[in-house]
């Protein structure tokens, strides 16, 4: 059975979803994996840029439980409500700029850009890789390409 909309009640039924849900920020009707972004940003602009870049690898991790666990309880392996890969993908992304707002604010719009667009080799990974290792990995591949871009204009500005 496949749920389309999945509901709080749903969310908070089991950790995993809870997770890959981003606390609710994936029930938003409009715009999910954007809203969930934005939900993140506050935490990432707070907490320091090493411990955001430490917590990146066992947030993976979790994501990849709770967004193999919550895809297949909702019946699609990416189902768009699933955030958590949105929202760790740009934690790494706001350890790695400057605590800048422009800087994160440009990090948000390529990495939101790069997300949806999903450039080379991006889709072809996402094509590749299933499950919820699938659903993390090209999240990360759009966080890595937003910091490449944000490194070049850094070097061009100097």
């Amino acid at each position: 059975m496949i749920i389309a909309r999945p509901t709080s009640g749903f969310a908070y039924s089991h950790p995993a979803h809870t997770l890959a849900l981003g606390f609710g920020a994936g029930l938003s009707p409009l715009a999910p994996g954007t809203v969930g972004t934005l939900a993140a940003w506050p935490l990432g602009a707070l907490v320091a840029p090493a411990y955001l870049a430490l917590a990146a690898a066992p947030l993976f991790a979790i994501g990849v439980w709770a967004c193999s666990v919550t895809g297949r309880h909702l019946g699609v392996a990416d189902h768009r409500a699933m955030v958590w890969d949105e929202m760790v993908a740009f934690w790494l992304v706001l350890a790695l700029v400057p605590r800048e707002l422009a800087w994160q604010a440009a990090g948000f719009a390529l990495f939101r850009l790069f997300d949806i667009a999903k450039p080379p080799p991006i889709r072809a990974f996402e094509r590749r890789f299933h499950g919820g290792f699938g659903v993390m990995f090209d999240d990360l591949l759009a966080a890595a390409y937003t910091l490449v871009v944000l490194a070049l204009v850094k070097r061009l500005l100097a």
